[in-house]
């Protein structure tokens, strides 16, 4: 036996010696020492390891504690995480149908006139059937020639039509159905029960009015957006604000195309929270008191009530040394403390962006409870020893 195991082999039998008061202190030491140096087992960072740095002169990041004062302030500042969209204020149309180019009018034209150029001999009708409207916006009509329908009613069209006629058949009555072409209608492309291409009853055929045409939204989708697309031109809100805002109905007009999405916004949740994953949002709005109840709160045994932190990056264009228009760092911590009045009602206001993290924080007294816990275990395992 080498002189190391000898002196190892002496350690251990006089530790076996010392009395069960003495080993004890030993082990609760044993324990706190590697609860100081950061090698317990735990499941989330401490809120001093996270904002550690931040008044260094090189820091790379800001820490903004999240109050009413400073809510103002925050809320100047760029969006993150999504692109914005703007939307159509709600116009009124004209309640009648329009012929468009692309539309098909039939025809029927009338002649009780025993010489009449359109009719055979005993004949008293006939029929011009899926007639196109030309890009011009004209149709031909026999021993007339071509006549401009576009942009007129149906019924406008039509005495229009037995205008250009008297001096063929005097007596005769024309008669006009029309069927909506492309220009005339809307397409429904997904997020509603009946996608699909729906023609426009009148020219007053708002966006609600085409979803509902279409069976209504999808009721699997969470809090679903509306896209309308018209030419290169891409709209976008939510249909939440769209009930709750009339004036927002917006008229489409031939050829636009309204997609119904799932909210696309999303943030994540780690640490000693509730629930650790990525969280869709279920409104135009979660704020930070709205994103915690989504995750389940924080863990009642380990996390930190003062130190729930939103982490955020900013695009360096938002970035301002002054902090006005924008945060003087990308890279942003946000701090909440959910046990003072303040930090609550303020965390109801503050609005969290998608991307962000959502960290609950673990309280330094989690690294002291498993000290304890190893504590006990240590006595165990002396007992059986001494047993």
């Amino acid at each position: 036996m080498g002189p190391a195991c000898k002196w190892l082999n002496e350690i251990r039998w006089a530790v076996f010696r010392m009395g069960m008061l003495t080993k004890a202190i030993l082990c609760i030491l044993l324990s706190l020492s590697l609860a100081a140096c950061g090698n317990l087992p735990r499941g989330a960072a401490i809120q001093s390891e996270i904002v550690k740095g931040a008044e260094e002169p090189d820091a790379d990041f800001s820490v903004y504690p999240v109050s009413k004062t400073f809510l103002p302030t925050v809320s100047e500042w760029p969006h993150t995480g999504e692109r914005r969209y703007g939307w159509l204020a709600h116009s009124h149309g004209s309640n009648a149908q329009i012929i468009r180019p692309g539309d098909t009018v039939n025809i029927t034209i009338w002649d009780s006139a025993e010489n009449s150029l359109l009719m055979s001999p005993g004949q008293r009708s006939v029929e011009l059937l899926g007639m196109r409207v030309s890009e011009s916006g004209t149709i031909f009509m026999p021993y007339v020639g071509k006549v401009r329908i576009a942009n007129r009613s149906p019924d406008n069209a039509r005495q229009t039509l037995q205008r250009q006629m008297e001096s063929v058949a005097p007596g005769a009555q024309v008669q006009l159905n029309m069927a909506e072409g492309r220009t005339n209608s809307v397409d429904l492309v997904g997020g509603v029960r009946q996608p699909g291409n729906i023609k426009m009853p009148d020219q007053d055929f708002s966006v609600l009015a085409a979803i509902s045409a279409a069976g209504g939204v999808d009721d699997k989708l969470v809090n679903p957006r509306v896209r309308l697309v018209r030419g290169h031109k891409t709209y976008r809100t939510s249909l939440s604000r769209l009930l709750d805002n009339p004036k927002l109905d917006t008229r489409l007009t031939g050829g636009d195309q309204v997609i119904v999405q799932e909210d696309d916004r999303y943030f994540l949740s780690l640490g000693a929270a509730g629930e650790e994953n990525q969280f869709p949002f279920n409104r135009d709005h979660v704020s930070a008191l709205d994103a915690l109840a989504l995750i389940g709160g924080v863990n009642d045994r380990t996390a930190n009530p003062k130190g729930v932190l939103i982490l955020r990056e900013y695009p360096v264009s938002a970035v301002d040394p002054s902090g006005v228009s924008g945060p003087t760092q990308q890279r942003v911590v946000f701090t909440i403390d959910l046990t003072t009045s303040d930090g609550l009602f303020s965390a109801r206001n503050f609005h969290v962006n998608s991307g962000d993290l959502v960290l609950a924080t673990e309280s330094p007294v989690a690294s002291a409870r498993t000290a304890v816990s190893l504590v006990g275990s240590a006595f165990g395992l002396l007992n059986i020893a001494n047993n």
